[in-house]
């Protein structure tokens, strides 16, 4: 599934904003886990990184999907159906797409392609432009102004870098 199937499907929008808001969370704590390693990226091999981000991208698709479950049994007091268990799933772990290149890119330091830091670095930027993409293609349809996507599209590459910033300084 890539982007633009996330966000133009042929889902409902509320559907469809599900799936994007999912992206975003996993881009956000993928990118905060890249950071607080590239600060310490002289401790870490790049297997060990790699298996870092890994397990807590795995661990976040798990927590979002249980806390979709069990927020649905809390509304609907009843277990979801087969079909609202499919679409709680899709949502949940078609959030993975957000990280697949951040992935990739970090591989190619365990296969040393590059060293560990240029790994975390490249990864981090691949999600801040992600972000930005994804922003891009779901706004594309909605009536503004230039501006007012050329404002929105800075506020989620802002938002990026400051995450980063805030990383920095945390464990500058």
């Amino acid at each position: 599934m890539n982007t633009r199937d996330i966000v133009h499907g042929d889902e409902p929008a509320e559907a469809r904003a599900e799936l994007l808001k999912e992206r975003i969370y996993l881009s956000f704590t993928s990118l905060a886990v890249l950071l607080a390693m590239s600060s310490h990226s002289a401790e870490l091999g790049p297997a060990e990184a790699l298996t870092t981000l890994l397990i807590t991208n795995a661990g976040t698709l798990l927590a979002v999907f249980l806390a979709d479950v069990i927020s649905g049994i809390a509304i609907h007091g009843r277990l979801p159906t087969g079909p609202e268990l499919r679409h709680k799933m899709r949502v949940s772990f078609g959030a993975i797409g957000a990280i697949i290149t951040p992935i990739a890119l970090l591989s190619v330091s365990v296969f040393g392609g590059w060293s560990l830091q240029v790994g975390l670095r490249a990864a981090a930027i691949a999600l801040v432009v992600g972000l930005v993409v994804v922003t891009r293609i779901a706004i594309k349809r909605v009536k503004m102004s230039w501006w007012m996507n050329l404002l929105v599209l800075s506020a989620a590459a802002l938002l990026g870098i400051a995450v980063i910033g805030l990383e920095l300084l945390a464990h500058g």
